[in-house]
């Protein structure tokens, strides 16, 4: 007899008559269990999780041993069979509903439900999204951003809460969420939530909010990753109590795609407490199958849907270039438990992306620019004898150095982290122009900026322009206050509303202000990595400008989708303008961003988007620098 406990949170397994036969022993030692030699136990690492548990158990029985279950150990597997038979019956109801047989359980009371209680009408495609919803009870949402996948898990819960199903929705996510989830839930519902904001501030009146009963209950809870992940013994301890039931969901969930990363272990840790589950993301397999793991497990913990033995298998099949083979075991595993809206099912207006304006460079900055270049080649001769870490540092910074010309030169005069290579050097007329570059010109794509903008806030349209640099931005708003053209900028130090300063206009004003058609502020000034995702900017701008770009193509596509959205954008084209520099880079980013965007534009829209870890470049700066000076 073989009985199988748990102690400390470890699994334990000890022959209590006979004993295990050295192939079983190595079963074991191969799924990470060790023996203890004082014992003759095998011991899991801590924090053992339910599918080894069921490994164990169900390898042991097929060898023919008699296995006890001691300790609340029995309860666990129970619980864990259960859940299995339900993710087994959400597959069939979803198949059925995808493939057109049936509509789901209670599909004609949703729809009742939507037609008198919601508010927003829900278009075609999110109506199929939230059936799909209901039909899998937990399930993943991997349409594009702007495709309206809020509104959809919107009109879910608050038809489970009025069922009784549900008591609260709580969101994890990125801060730039919280803004989008709380409109959106009152566009959508018709009524302000009642919502507690679980990040920033301090940590001990913050952890006061986890303690809630039955009357204190909120509609909405938003925290962030980082939060959650800090506070996750409260969060779980919340979700445990008595008679309130969660709908967990996880937004922008490709921040936990690592699967040995802290994020993903804190989402896992209270999805299993959670009485529903949803998880939204445009961008499901960035990388690697492998993204889909956590995915998946977080919808359904106690049942995950790729089975250990299935995980392997398609690690084997893509390392052999079996993607066809792949995508079937995927087809019946998460298959069913995801619904996905391509770009081209929205109905939007086309998007224009209207030819490069090409703006000639002033004297000063060309010289700067033909400067750096010429500098950065001649270190390319002598780098070989660096190593490598330091030979790719030095790449990265020298490609940041020349878009900082692009941008605005004087920026050479400051520090680039992680990077210490002096190009600007004691030579006097070159570290004079960089110093002084302010008192001598104005760059020339600012001057392009400005007739353009003032163009278009003629004509009564605002206008999003982009930029990756701080100081760029900073001077791109000056420029505009002397013009007396109301404009607002957010960048990283932006605060937003979880982060706990007192007297700060955060982002999510900021937006409300630029987005009101009264409030006099006709421009946003707004750098990709703070601003283009989980922001909507669609129903007051259609216009973008790109004063300058970098090689990450994420973003790059991130913030096309601002102004490109459900719910504003079926009948109003989004107009992109790109400002370049001629006979620069600027050329080589735009037409890389594109061509990226296009091919990423395609595997996404895959059913099961599988492909090497090469598809899309690591790092795209090291790239860029090798293709340009070193070929």
């Amino acid at each position: 007899m073989i009985r199988l406990s748990i102690k400390g949170g470890r699994l334990v397994v000890e022959a209590t008559e006979g004993g295990l036969a050295p192939r079983q022993e190595s079963q074991l030692a191969f799924w990470g269990l060790s023996i203890d030699t004082g014992t003759g136990r095998f011991v899991s690492e801590p924090d053992v999780d339910v599918a080894l548990t069921n490994r164990v158990v169900e390898y042991l029985s097929r060898n023919g041993l008699t296995v006890e279950l001691v300790g609340g150990l029995a309860a666990v597997v129970a619980e864990s069979a259960s859940a299995r038979e339900a993710l087994e019956e959400a597959r069939r109801a979803a198949n059925r509903y995808m493939a057109g047989q049936e509509e789901p359980e209670g599909a004609d009371d949703f729809l009742a439900f939507l037609e008198r209680y919601v508010p927003r009408r829900l278009k075609q495609h999110q109506c199929k999204a939230a059936l799909h919803l209901v039909a899998a009870r937990n399930a993943a949402n991997f349409s594009v951003p702007g495709s309206g996948k809020t509104s959809v898990v919107l009109s879910v819960f608050e038809w489970l809460r009025r069922r009784g199903v549900i008591d609260a929705l709580f969101v994890v996510g990125p801060p730039s969420c919280f803004g989008p989830w709380r409109s959106e839930y009152e566009s959508t519902l018709g009524y302000k939530p009642k919502c507690e904001l679980l990040a920033g501030g301090d940590i001990e009146s913050r952890r006061g909010k986890y303690l809630v009963n039955r009357d204190s209950v909120q509609d909405l809870y938003l925290t962030t990753f980082q939060t959650l992940q800090r506070d996750v013994k409260p969060v779980q301890t919340m979700f445990q109590r008595q008679g309130i039931r969660f709908f967990l969901v996880i937004d922008e969930a490709h921040y936990i795609k690592r699967v040995d990363g802290v994020w993903a272990s804190a989402a896992l840790s209270i999805a299993k407490l959670a009485e529903r589950r949803c998880i939204l993301t445009g961008t499901p397999f960035p990388r690697s199958l492998s993204d889909a793991f956590n995915l998946f497990d977080v919808l359904w913990p106690l049942a995950p849907p790729i089975s250990h033995s299935d995980r392997n298998r398609l690690e084997v099949l893509i390392d052999g270039g079996q993607a066809d083979a792949a995508a079937g075991i995927l087809r019946g595993t998460i298959g069913p438990l995801f619904y996905r809206v391509r770009k081209d099912d929205l109905g939007l207006a086309p998007q224009q992306f209207h030819s490069p304006t090409l703006v000639q460079m002033k004297e000063h900055e060309r010289f700067v620019y033909d400067s750096i270049v010429g500098r950065i080649r001649a270190a390319s001769q002598v780098e070989y004898f660096r190593d490598l870490d330091t030979v790719l540092r030095m790449r990265r910074g020298r490609m940041m150095r020349l878009r900082q010309c692009l941008s605005y030169p004087a920026m050479l005069s400051s520090a680039v982290e992680d990077y210490d290579e002096d190009l600007v050097g004691t030579e006097l007329s070159l570290a004079e122009i960089v110093q002084n570059y302010d008192s001598l010109e104005t760059p020339a794509k600012l001057d392009a900026l400005v007739d353009r903008v003032a163009v278009l806030c003629a004509d009564g349209k605002k206008v999003v322009v982009w930029s990756n640099f701080v100081r760029t931005l900073k001077r791109i708003e000056s420029t505009f206050d002397e013009m007396g053209i109301g404009a607002n900028l957010i960048y990283g130090a932006t605060p937003v509303e979880s982060s706990g300063v007192e007297d700060a206009i955060t982002r999510e004003a900021l937006i409300q202000e630029f987005l009101d058609a009264g409030s006099g502020v006709q421009v946003l000034i707004a750098n990709p990595a703070a601003c283009a995702e989980s922001i909507s900017l669609h129903k007051g701008c259609s216009h973008a400008i790109y004063y300058d770009l970098s090689y990450n193509c994420a973003q790059y596509l991130q913030s096309l989708d601002r102004i490109h959205r459900v719910g504003g954008s079926e009948n109003r084209t989004a107009h992109y303008e790109f400002l370049l520099c001629e006979e620069t880079i600027d050329e080589d980013i735009l037409g890389n961003v594109r061509q990226k965007a296009e091919r990423m534009s395609r595997v996404v829209d895959e059913e099961y988007p599988i492909y090497g870890l090469d598809m899309f470049s690591f790092d795209e700066e090291v790239e860029a620098y090798e293709r340009l000076f070193l070929q």
